[in-house]
């Protein structure tokens, strides 16, 4: 399968499959000359490369060849175990990192101008630039901190039950991602598949009047309680039902310009298909003890390429981990500059305002340059 069923592709964009690369048949989108420099677009969740689409011609006609791949566990790449009991280990940083570097091999390129990933698209660009900064010429992170490696002796900072004792008990989305009822609660939402994700998409974009994001003072469960439901669940309630009464009116969605209903087809065909379980394996292999040991073989490291940080100004993701927004200036880079955060644009910046964020991108690369 080449596209999407749903939609054509915009103008000036191509779709392939590239076989071979780290055990899948990848899926990507591209514009450009593949003579040109390459950026590297990486999605996240629950996206796929289509998240990239009025981005991919942008950069391509400032001389770029831009590249989004459906990620391992996603849309069209095909290759991935959907099951619970696959191997959870192909999914682990260090593999999706290895999946890009395969894809920038199999594109021909012996460098990439920047790696861009978006949501848990910015832990494999981040993975990507620590393990390989020779490849990597630079790296821009976009709506999710990148902290680096998790240091020795530490282990993630168990909240779930002081979540749960709230006056009004919750649950934080990760860990519940994390669980084997994830899947199906989406993949069979009463609502069906597309009405769901249009009120996922909806409640964390910027059209949902409540995301006003303001720091959080600690990782203490009164503070995190703070967020949206979208990141801290209701201790009794899946996904579907969290999202559902936030579904947007009729009238709302069709002065939806940012994400038309022929769009959003595109996502809710492909997850319809393949399901959510490729997508929450990454978050599983987040609370796996094995497969975070290894990634603390590289605790300290820091990255030293030039970096960047976009998000939406609307976007509560900036400060879902409190404190990682500054860590990242302080521990992580070395070269990075201020943050760039664009109003008008919740948690789906590239989607909600694909031109600002193309002209971030560009302004940073032509500093670059300069």
């Amino acid at each position: 399968m080449t596209g999407y069923r749903a939609a054509p592709l915009p103008p000036h964009v191509r779709s392939r499959v590239l076989p071979g690369i780290n055990g899948l048949d990848m899926h990507l989108l591209e514009a450009g000359d593949a003579a040109q420099p390459l950026i590297l677009l990486l999605h996240g969740f629950p996206e796929l490369a289509w998240s990239w689409r009025h981005v991919l011609p942008a950069l391509a006609r400032a001389g770029y060849h831009a590249v989004a791949p459906d990620q391992r566990g996603y849309g069209g790449t095909t290759g991935w175990n959907p099951d619970w009991d696959g191997d959870l280990a192909s999914y682990r940083m260090a593999n999706l990192a290895r999946d890009a570097f395969g894809l920038v091999h199999a594109l021909g390129h012996a460098q990439v101008a920047c790696v861009v990933g978006h949501d848990f698209g910015a832990s494999v660009a981040g993975w990507s630039a620590l393990l390989r900064p020779d490849v990597y010429r630079s790296v821009v992170l976009m709506s999710a901190p990148f902290n680096g490696a998790p240091a020795l002796g530490t282990t993630d900072i168990d909240i779930d039950a002081a979540l749960s004792a709230l006056p009004r008990p919750r649950k934080h989305y990760q860990r519940y991602y994390a669980t084997p009822l994830a899947n199906a609660d989406m993949w069979q939402a009463p609502q069906g598949v597309h009405a769901f994700l249009r009120a996922y998409y909806h409640h964390k974009s910027a059209d949902w009047p409540g995301n006003q994001p303001t720091p959080l003072a600690g990782w203490a469960a009164e503070e995190l309680a703070r967020m949206p439901t979208y990141y801290i669940m209701d201790l009794d309630a899946g996904m579907a039902a969290t999202v559902a009464p936030h579904m947007p009116t009729p009238a709302q969605v069709a002065a939806c310009r940012w994400l038309p209903e022929p769009d959003l087809a595109v996502y809710s065909g492909e997850f319809t298909r393949t399901g959510f379980q490729g997508g929450l394996n990454w978050y599983r292999c987040r609370f796996d003890a094995r497969l975070v040991a290894e990634q603390q073989m590289h605790a300290g490291r820091t990255i030293g390429i030039p970096a960047l940080f976009v998000a939406g100004a609307q976007d509560w993701g900036i400060h879902q981990s409190p404190g990682a927004l500054a860590r990242m200036h302080t521990h992580t880079f070395t070269d990075m500059g201020p943050p760039v955060l664009i109003d008008g644009a919740g948690h789906w910046v590239q989607q909600e305002q694909p031109q600002a964020v193309a002209a971030a991108l560009l302004a940073f690369l032509g500093r670059l340059s300069a």
